[in-house]
């Protein structure tokens, strides 16, 4: 007799070995919360047990949905970007969604209106935006908008729901460090004016040296590119060479990114002047390689796979029509003391 093929285990088939319904078990399978601790251990069992394997196909047919959520991402060469969508990408994934990337090397209104229609067609349940340029939160809040949609580091100025860390708080963190140190003031080099993050960044070191009653020198400005960092680097050089003989205002340097604070270390190399001893530097990221700048980078450390988590769930509730908590969800960073700071020299 012809050997027959066994038929694949359903949903249904999980649901009847442990004697519950069908949408208890999907929701264990989304890890929804209103599940008991013992039914979804029983379920997972029986999903072991059983060999069962979710059909995306299947399910979409019958249930209208793809698990399928779009993101949309620009400039994601830059370290803090493709960190994030890297973060976003990952907590789909654990959620049981597929991802449908699009990434943007220029974010403008038309350019933002085509990957959303784009995005559409593939037939995406909603969609996280990684809005860093301001510009691009205004044309997304003016838009016609044909799914869910959660922004990352969007800033929260606009009524739509987003996530994205306290770029404000990280600043502080390290302009205040600096000035625990001993430094009478901190010099910043700044990122693009029209990114969020490098507004946000340059506003928390101001008011940092405001609240300390220090004079905030006039920022350099940057565009996150080590090349940037070196020619900004240069002139701060001009600083400390042209201070020599007299007491140097320039001493400490708090650099908006790990990338520009790569070019500002070399520009100072370059010029004689020593790091920490004379002139602190730190950076912001923490991206994996600053611990092995020379001098090793202080810096701060944005948690990208919190980001990740809480901007898929965001989403994820805005989809199922769950009862909204926070529309706004902010992620604390964390400052990362190396030996590229000191005390400075008397």
């Amino acid at each position: 007799m012809d050997d027959v093929p066994l038929r694949r285990p359903t949903m249904e088939d999980v649901a009847r070995a442990v004697g519950v319904s069908h949408q208890t078990v999907s929701r264990v399978l989304r890890g929804h919360p209103n599940v008991r601790d013992s039914t979804r251990a029983e379920v997972l069992q029986a999903i072991k047990d059983l060999g069962y394997r979710r059909n995306s196909s299947a399910r979409a047919l019958a249930t209208s949905r793809t698990h399928t959520l779009g993101v949309v991402a620009v400039n994601t060469a830059l370290f803090g970007p493709a960190s994030t969508l890297a973060g976003i990408e990952e907590a789909a994934r654990t959620e049981g969604f597929l991802t449908s990337t699009v990434n943007l090397r220029r974010l403008s209104r038309e350019s933002l209106t085509q990957a959303l229609e784009h995005l559409g067609e593939w037939g995406v349940e909603g969609a996280v935006v990684i809005t860093p340029q301001r510009q691009a939160v205004v044309a997304l809040s003016t838009m016609q908008r044909p799914f869910p949609i959660v922004t990352v580091e969007g800033g929260h100025d606009l009524d739509i729901p987003g996530v994205s860390v306290n770029q404000h708080l990280g600043a502080r963190l390290i302009t205040e460090h600096l000035l625990a140190a001993g430094h009478r003031t901190v010099w910043h080099v700044a990122g693009p004016q029209d990114w969020i993050e490098a507004e946000s960044r340059t506003a928390g070191w101001r008011a940092a040296l405001e609240d300390a009653g220090a004079e905030p020198p006039p920022p350099l400005l940057g565009d996150w590119s080590p090349l940037s960092g070196y020619r900004a680097g240069q002139q701060l050089a001009g600083e400390v060479v042209g201070a020599a003989g007299r007491a140097a205002a320039l001493t400490a340097v708090f650099v908006a990114n790990d990338q520009m604070a790569l070019g500002v270390l070399r520009a100072f190399r370059e010029a004689g002047v020593r790091v920490p001893d004379d002139v602190a530097v730190a950076g912001f990221d923490d991206i994996p390689e600053a611990e092995y700048f020379a001098p090793p980078l202080t810096t701060v450390r944005q948690d990208f796979e919190t980001v990740g988590k809480a901007s898929i769930r965001l989403l994820l509730d805005r989809i199922e029509g769950n009862s909204p908590g926070e529309r706004h969800l902010v992620i604390d960073p964390h400052l990362i003391v190396r030996s590229s700071t000191a005390t400075p020299r008397s």
